[in-house]
């Protein structure tokens, strides 16, 4: 639950070591993000009222605004996963196979449970407390075929007042039969849920084509038309994630330049478009994701796991495309951000470069706003942002003490927390202001 700490409207104050960006260090360097060693986070109704050093602002605070001090942590912007699949979290760690043996062994049986409306709401309200334990405050999710699995989603998501958005997933070809729908329940289903939820509160709605090759082009070409009939939502599916899947659907659309061809070609680039992995992409797909405004989930854990690929950043970064990270899972590891910070650290160093913990920060939190093209709303302390924000603890645990008592600034301090942390740094996360409590 999110627990109240002040009086709706009354202004709030938060004490401690602040980090934010306002722009990509790969572009901006230094210039890119703010650090304050003694800062002060004020909050009013929800939204970021101030941001900067406590010298300069605690002289003009009332006695009798309720602050709270986070000692010996570290206060930034709610992290933002921009690809996470809510129906498989119930089998991550589910081992042996890699991406297409895996999808028909162990995730398709998962989602086949969310026909049930208990189950999906039994693992929604389950799968958020998670996020937000890990410091997610904003997440890009799948659903399963199923508009209950939306519905149960979206429900706990408003009872949470979090910003989120989701999306019924589209599939009716090459999929178990009980998993498939068509091109017609398919749109209709998903613009029920559309003008259901879209909007609402904070939630968004997202078309969700699985991936090519399990949508028929009659299915690609609804998802195209619900696009064009709602230019606000949002459109999540798969790209390039493994050589095998590249070349199955090269073989089922011929005609098609390349695997992100296939999606152009029935209007689903944009940007508000996400596509998750992106791993084995040429010059000329990079160039219509930069050229399209189009975004890129970067998911190492779960690229790691199923022997995927290396994402190569550095090229994503010279066609200048904005990347976020995604968990994945089931395929990834971990619900937490922090882990998956390690693992990108990892695919970087195994093509021999080198990935800066700023950048790792930024792809989390402003980065990630920016994929999601909600950087208006959400991802750095920017005045009239709304604050979700998370308190990472440097004594989290024994491990992490020790390394930090050795760091010299707060660079090291970073690339610590993305190499060793995990939900155990997260001490705590405030949605609108608010603290989250389990």
């Amino acid at each position: 639950m999110v627990k109240s700490s002040a009086a709706a409207g009354q202004l709030q104050a938060f004490r401690g070591e602040i980090l934010h960006f306002l722009d990509d260090p790969a572009v901006a360097g230094d210039q890119a993000w703010q650090y304050w060693a003694d800062g002060l986070l004020l909050v009013e109704d929800g939204h970021i009222a101030a941001a900067g050093d406590a010298a300069e602002l605690l002289p003009n605070l009332s006695e009798d605004v309720p602050l709270t001090h986070y000692r010996d942590a570290l206060i930034v912007p709610g992290f933002v996963d921009t690809h996470v699949h809510f129906p498989q979290v119930e089998m991550i760690a589910s081992g042996g196979e890699q991406l297409l043996d895996w999808l028909q062994q162990y995730a398709f049986p998962a989602e086949e449970k969310f026909a049930d409306v208990r189950h999906a709401e039994r693992m929604a309200e389950f799968f958020l407390t998670q996020l937000l334990r890990s410091g997610t405050t904003t997440a890009m999710v799948f659903g399963s075929v199923h508009p209950q699995s939306v519905e149960a989603f979206f429900t706990e998501a408003e009872r949470r007042n979090l910003r989120m958005i989701c999306g019924k997933v589209l599939m009716d070809r090459h999929v178990p039969e009980s998993l498939r729908d068509t091109a017609e329940s398919g749109c209709q289903q998903s613009r029920a849920l559309i003008e259901r939820w879209h909007g609402r509160g904070r939630l968004q709605y997202a078309v969700t084509p699985r991936f090519a090759a399990s949508c028929s082009d009659a299915q690609l070409q609804s998802a195209g038309r619900l696009l064009r009939e709602f230019p606000d939502v949002y459109m999540q599916t798969h790209l390039s994630e493994s050589e095998h899947e590249v070349v199955w659907v090269q073989e089922l659309f011929p005609d098609s330049d390349h695997y992100l061809h296939v999606y152009e070609q029935y209007g689903l680039l944009g940007k508000r478009s996400v596509f998750a992995h992106g791993i084995h992409l040429c010059d000329s797909e990079c160039q219509r994701l930069a050229d399209t405004q189009s975004s890129v989930a970067f998911c190492p854990s779960s690229n790691l796991f199923l022997g995927s690929g290396l994402f190569d950043l550095p090229q994503a970064q010279r066609f200048g495309f904005e990347v976020g990270l995604g968990t994945d899972v089931g395929a990834g590891t971990s619900l937490s951000l922090l882990q998956t910070m390690s693992d990108a650290y990892k695919v970087q160093q195994l093509r021999g470069d080198q990935l800066v913990a700023e950048k790792s920060f930024y792809m989390a939190t402003l980065g990630g706003a920016r994929a999601l093209d909600l950087d208006a709303q959400i991802g750095n302390f920017q005045v009239g942002k709304e604050a979700d924000f998370i308190v990472l603890d440097y004594n989290a645990t024994p491990l992490l003490q020790l390394r930090m008592q050795q760091c010299r600034d707060i660079r090291e301090r970073l690339f610590v927390f993305s190499i060793l942390g995990d939900d155990r740094a997260v001490a705590a996360t405030h949605i609108l202001g608010q603290l989250f409590t389990d």
